[in-house]
């Protein structure tokens, strides 16, 4: 049985922890109690500074919020590789009421609704139908949305809320065709464990097309990264949607309800009124207006980041320097990427690493150098197969979503 709690309740005591929650609503919640001492992490937004705290299975990562746990990673370690390491990955939840155990020898995922065949599969059940490897981008829909101007509601996140893993699983198309999905499905709804602490509060659940859930894309993952998916990342089965912005991957997943209409309703919130961009090619409005009309966010946008240089490095003149980074988009794969150092000025194009599949960070590198000594801003940008290039400058939404404007680091060279 995994354990959430046990010896970690009784790291701090009463009074210790709520100093370190720091807010009166941190007290309510187990978990909040497992973050160890906490360090600065250096970046400071609106709503304060933020720190670094440790949790089970975890290195320190940034406190975004307490309960329910909400954890971004240190931006420095994408610069280790393509593959976040499971410690480090980032972590998000809604629903307060998160499970602190669960047994895997009991644990069961219900397929239900209409179907010709209602099922109940063990972990042992779901591993024997089959295993499929995907390398797959997590990022949630607000990633770096405290960089939106103006401000937006929201938990303001720099650019540590996105991982990349290698996820391994049985298709849901597979189990979904075990179960028999009838002639009039139209989407299936997918429900985890989590649970909200208030009857007002809606659950946290969120549906698919039943073309998409029949593609082969999406799957039912077991493994993160050659191991069992870490507890706060979804233990033990994981909705990995590759191509998909992080809410649609349900964590600690308990049941499939296949649908024959569209999905609606008080536990609908999450796709009906939430997680929505602005109807347009842009998905954009004005600063400070609302859309008319607004549709639910689905793929990732082109994106880019220079991971070996942090801004306001020091780079020495006269030297040589690979400079590095990760690109990723929803799955049309990456053509290129280009570093400009002069501000934008001129471009290079780099040289682009391992392909580990069209869902993945795309690893690139480029060797610079500068001849004077003074300020300098870095850039990147990338561009994919579909023809899609990042933008020169930010868009806007209300919920400051899908934000992926060419990047700019700002270094001196001494």
């Amino acid at each position: 049985m995994f354990e959430m709690n046990g010896k970690y309740r009784s790291i701090v005591s009463r009074r210790l922890f709520l100093q370190r929650a720091g807010a009166f609503g941190l007290a309510a919640t187990p978990l909040a109690a497992l973050a160890g001492a906490a360090v600065e992490e250096g970046v400071t937004f609106a709503d304060g500074p933020r720190e670094l705290v440790t949790y089970p299975q975890k290195r320190p990562l940034i406190r975004v919020h307490t309960r329910p746990p909400h954890l971004e990673t240190p931006f420095e370690v994408y610069n280790g590789g393509a593959i976040t390491p499971n410690d480090a990955f980032f972590v998000r939840y809604h629903l307060a009421n998160i499970p602190l155990s669960i047994d895997p020898e009991t644990y069961r995922l219900e397929v239900k609704g209409t179907v010709s065949r209602p099922l109940s599969l063990s972990l042992s059940d779901l591993k024997k139908m089959g295993q499929h490897e995907v390398v797959a981008v997590n990022q949630c829909s607000g990633n770096s949305r405290a960089f939106s101007s103006p401000r937006v509601f929201g938990a303001q996140l720099a650019n540590g809320a996105m991982g990349n893993a290698r996820w391994v699983g049985v298709p849901l198309k597979t189990v979904l065709e075990k179960a028999g999905i009838g002639a009039g499905a139209k989407q299936v709804v997918f429900n985890g464990l989590d649970q909200p602490v208030l009857p007002s509060t809606s659950d946290f659940r969120k549906s698919l097309d039943v073309e998409h859930a029949l593609s082969g894309e999406p799957i039912l993952a077991w493994s993160m990264n050659g191991k069992d998916i870490p507890f706060l990342n979804g233990y033990p089965l994981k909705l990995i949607v590759p191509g998909y912005f992080g809410t649609y991957w349900v964590k600690h997943l308990s049941d499939i309800e296949v649908i024959d209409q569209a999905y609606t309703g008080h536990d609908a919130l999450f796709m009906t009124t939430a997680y929505r961009v602005p109807d347009n090619d842009c998905m954009c409005v004005a600063p400070g207006t609302t859309p008319a009309k607004t549709r639910p966010i689905s793929t990732l946008a082109v994106r880019s980041f220079i991971t070996s240089v942090v801004n306001g490095g020091v780079l020495t003149a006269g030297r040589t320097v690979e400079l590095k980074g990760i690109a990723f988009d929803g799955g049309t794969g990456i053509k290129d990427v280009e570093v400009s150092i002069d501000g934008g000025k001129t471009w290079r194009t780099a040289k682009l690493g391992q392909d580990l599949g069209r869902f993945s960070f795309r690893e690139w590198s480029l060797p610079i150098s500068f001849r004077q000594k003074g300020a300098a801003v870095l850039m990147v940008r990338a561009s994919n197969r579909h023809g899609d290039v990042q933008p020169d400058t930010a868009t806007w939404n209300p919920a400051g979503y899908r934000r992926n404007v060419i990047e700019s680091t700002n270094v001196v060279i001494a």
